[in-house]
């Protein structure tokens, strides 16, 4: 929101007026912060082209700012926006137009705006195979002193996003004082709507973590006070890019020309850890709190994902088998 600073007064109580009509309505709190967010951006569109009333909208505006997102540039993963995401500002878009007719504020022609394509069929997930060698690629590889430190990281940052199935953001922004390794408990402090969760890992994450952190991470640190957890060549906090450039490379690594054409990002690595737990038998809910989703609409995807139906009764999680085949996967027990 940084980039859509707004200044018209009218347009700020409105988006507030909007957000409580919405809490009355009972919405979720994630809905509460992201639908006002969305419209906040058609303000921000409005303010822009001279427009600086509620009444002088018309759904030509509405039409052209949605045709401005759609040439908007996604500035995490290069291209445009996701159907998914534009899918979710064209949510807001209707809902907000509704709230103008139920409030009297204003009554709007149709919108008549076409829902992009779900393209949840083009989410990616490896296989538990396939991760299997993204682990194998960072061992014997070079194995020297100067190089080794890295490699122990490539295998802590594949835990973090696979084995605790972290966004992006949540495993750049990882503390020190985050994992708790007497507990097996990781702290995102700063999740998705800045809400906080904790994730469980295993023995052999653990192993991984502690190993990189205490072997090898005080070797490329550059000032020891320095509480982020993965540590960049520079000694300091390893960005996101610089992550995603490394997984990368180790995909590059393993030889298999299967995996090598896949678009594989960090979020795949969430996708598929998501996605094996409901293979093996966990429970949709518990799935969710893990991955730290506001609802089961959003981590319903991956029943679609694992060939599983919604109606489907999953195994009680005590009886969520051990990946025994697969030493970097144990159990969540």
């Amino acid at each position: 929101m940084k980039k859509f600073v707004l200044h018209n007064q009218h347009f700020i109580f409105i988006r507030e007026s909007f957000r409580e009509w919405l809490d009355i309505l009972g919405y979720s709190p994630s809905a509460l912060y992201c639908l006002p967010r969305h419209v906040h951006e058609l303000f921000y569109y409005l303010e822009q082209n001279s427009i600086a009333h509620i009444r002088q909208l018309e759904v030509s505006h509405i039409r052209e700012h949605y045709q401005a997102l759609k040439q908007r540039e996604n500035q995490v993963y290069g291209g445009g926006l996701s159907n998914a995401y534009l899918n979710k500002h064209l949510q807001a878009l209707y809902k907000f137009a509704d709230y103008l007719r139920q409030s009297g504020k204003i009554i709007l022609p149709a919108l008549s705006i076409d829902w992009e394509a779900d393209d949840t069929a083009e989410i990616i997930v490896l296989t538990p195979d396939e991760i299997k060698l993204l682990y194998k690629a960072t061992e014997n590889y070079n194995i020297n002193t100067e190089l080794e430190p890295f490699n122990s990281r490539d295998r802590a940052m594949l835990s973090i996003f696979y084995g605790c199935g972290l966004r992006r953001n949540e495993g750049y922004h990882l503390n020190i004082p985050d994992i708790n390794f007497d507990r097996s408990i990781l702290r995102v402090r700063k999740g998705k709507n800045y809400k906080e969760r904790l994730v469980p890992f295993n023995k052999t994450n653990a192993n991984y973590l502690q190993e990189y952190l205490y072997d090898w991470r005080p070797l490329i640190v550059k000032e020891k006070k320095e509480d982020a957890f993965f540590i960049s060549q520079r000694g300091t906090r390893m960005d996101t890019q610089s992550m995603a450039m490394r997984l990368k490379i180790l995909q590059q690594r393993t030889d298999d020309i299967t995996l090598q054409e896949k678009n594989v990002r960090l979020h795949v690595l969430r996708h598929s850890i998501a996605t094996h737990l409901l293979q093996n038998g966990m429970e949709l809910e518990k799935i969710a709190r893990f991955l730290g989703h506001s609802s089961l609409e959003s981590t319903q995807i991956y029943t679609h994902l694992a060939g599983i139906a919604i109606e489907q009764k999953p195994q009680p999680y005590s009886n969520i088998p051990k990946f025994t085949s697969n030493k970097y996967v144990d159990d969540y027990e």
